[in-house]
C-alpha cells in the first residue's frame, strides 16, 4: 500500500514537471546535431528622446547655416583660379631671378610703333598670299592627276591599277637593333617616389 502511494505522488510530480513552461528555442525534435548556434538576441534598450531647448536648436541651425554660408563664399572667391600643374610652374630659383631675367621695355616712339604695326600686317598678308598660292597648286596637281588617271583607266584598266599601286620602294627605309635594351646600371627611374610595401619572407 506504501509502494501505490509513493508511485502516485511520483506520478504528480512528474506531470507537473511536464506542465512547467520552458524555453522552446532550446528544445528540438529534429535528428541530433553536434553543433548548433542559436540566434544573437542582442539588444540596446531605447534611449528616451531628451526634450531640448527650441533655442539651443535654433542656435544649432543657425551656427551650420552660417558655416555653409562661409564655405559657399570661398568657393565663389576662389571659383577662377585654375588648378595649378607642377610641370609648368617655374621653379623659385627662377623667379628669384626674375628681375635679372626680364628685359627691359622699349622706349619707342609713335611712328616706330605705327610702322612695326603696318609690318606685321603686311608680313601677315604676304604669308595668307603664298598659302593661298600653295593650296592653289596642290589642287592644280591632283586634278591633272585625276585627269590623267581617267585617261589611263579608258586605255588599259591593267595599266590603271599598275599606276594607282602604292610604291613601296618610293621612300626605301629600313632599320637594323635590338628589339629590347638592356637595363642601364644605377639608372634613376622618373616613375615618382613610391614605397615598397612587399612582404618579405625569410628562407
Amino acid at each position: 500500500m506504501l509502494h501505490l502511494s509513493f508511485l502516485k505522488q511520483f506520478s504528480r510530480l512528474a506531470i507537473n514537471a511536464v506542465r512547467i513552461p520552458a524555453n522552446v528555442k532550446n528544445i528540438s525534435t529534429t535528428a541530433a546535431v553536434q553543433f548548433k548556434i542559436t540566434d544573437q538576441l542582442w539588444a540596446e534598450p531605447m534611449k528616451k528622446k531628451k526634450k531640448m531647448d527650441p533655442a539651443i536648436v535654433k542656435a544649432r541651425e543657425e551656427r551650420r547655416r552660417k558655416k555653409l554660408e562661409k564655405q559657399i563664399r570661398r568657393l565663389e572667391k576662389n571659383a577662377k583660379q585654375l588648378k595649378p600643374i607642377d610641370e609648368i610652374e617655374p621653379s623659385l630659383h627662377i623667379l628669384d631671378q626674375l628681375g635679372k631675367r626680364k628685359r627691359p621695355a622699349l622706349n619707342l616712339t609713335p611712328e616706330q610703333i605705327e610702322a612695326r604695326a603696318l609690318l606685321n600686317k603686311e608680313w601677315a598678308r604676304y604669308k595668307r598670299q603664298e598659302y593661298m598660292a600653295n593650296i592653289a597648286q596642290i589642287d592644280r596637281i591632283m586634278a591633272a592627276q585625276k585627269r590623267a588617271l581617267d585617261m589611263l583607266y579608258e586605255e588599259s584598266e591593267d595599266l590603271y591599277n599598275e599606276a594607282i599601286m602604292p610604291d613601296l620602294q618610293l621612300l626605301p627605309y629600313s632599320v637594323d637593333g635590338t628589339y629590347a635594351t638592356p637595363p642601364i646600371k644605377n639608372y634613376d627611374s622618373p616613375d615618382g617616389e613610391y614605397i615598397d610595401i612587399s612582404k618579405k619572407w625569410g628562407n
